[in-house]
């Protein structure tokens, strides 16, 4: 039988991302063969798939991809821990997915290396122990595109991203507003995209409260009016004041700037 050293065993680990113990029980099965080694544990970890389906995968990273500034796409690429989502490992599998991505809008459309996206996400679960699904995607592809992605803390890779599509070539307000669409998180670009069973919902929250508050009667129609109008400029981009200068709203500095926001994405690791 061959003798496992540490040295083997850290070899192992760092380029398959499984844990320790696991590591040098398929190097002592393998008997010191490190491709065989490695399929031991392939084969093992995909033995276990079926069982982690259940299990919460909520921490992760954001990443993506912009050519030229005329393509992007962004992905949150979801596992169980931290100490996963930081690793060499899962980050080039990120990588590797969101490339695969570009053009694509649902999950179930991504294919890697000709392969559908779950056959990749199952062998890297196989080796990292831990169950890995990609949430979401978000591609668009115009006159400018452009992502900003944030580190909300230094020992991770990035939690919060933001995709967004301009009318016209700006790269500087470009960044400015994916900065501020993290930071600020509005749900929609312009009010026409607010439906009417959210206005009529908003309406209706708005004069449950003003009542319960005791405000009279005569009042209810101008402070329910006042209190959607509050909820327009906290939801929509174009009505929150902006980030840099908040004398200015965000339609404000798109407006001198000479563009408009067509769309945009932002996802944070672990929220809807």
């Amino acid at each position: 039988m061959a003798s496992v050293t540490a040295a083997d065993i850290k070899k192992l680990r760092e380029s398959t991302g499984a844990g320790m113990t696991d590591c040098k029980n398929a190097l002592v099965e393998a008997d010191g063969d490190y491709d065989k080694a490695v399929e031991i544990l392939r084969i093992k970890g995909l033995k276990g798939v079926a069982k982690r389906e259940g299990r919460a995968a909520s921490n992760g990273l954001i990443a993506s991809v912009v050519e030229e500034g005329k393509r992007g796409t962004m992905l949150e690429l979801n596992c169980e821990t931290d100490f996963v989502a930081k690793g060499d490992r899962f980050i080039t599998l990120a990588d590797r997915i969101v490339n695969s991505a570009r053009g694509v809008n649902d999950p179930k459309e991504i294919v890697v290396d000709g392969k559908p996206l779950q056959d990749a996400l199952d062998d890297a679960g196989a080796l990292l122990g831990e169950k890995i699904e990609v949430r979401r995607v978000a591609s668009f592809e115009g006159a400018h595109v452009a992502v900003y992605l944030h580190r909300t803390n230094p020992d991770l890779p990035p939690q919060v991203g933001v995709l967004v599509e301009l009318s016209g070539e700006n790269a500087e307000v470009a960044k400015d507003v994916a900065q501020h669409i993290a930071a600020f998180a509005p749900r929609y670009v312009t009010r026409d995209e607010v439906s009417d069973d959210v206005v009529a919902k908003e309406r209706e929250i708005a004069e449950a409260t003003a009542r319960e508050e005791g405000k009279p009667e005569a009042a209810l129609a101008k402070i329910v009016e006042g209190r959607v109008n509050g909820f327009y400029k906290e939801a929509v981009l174009v009505e929150q004041a902006f980030a840099k200068d908040n004398k200015k709203t965000v339609g404000k500095v798109l407006e001198e700037a000479g563009v408009n926001v067509l769309g945009f994405a932002r996802f944070k690791v672990g929220q809807a």
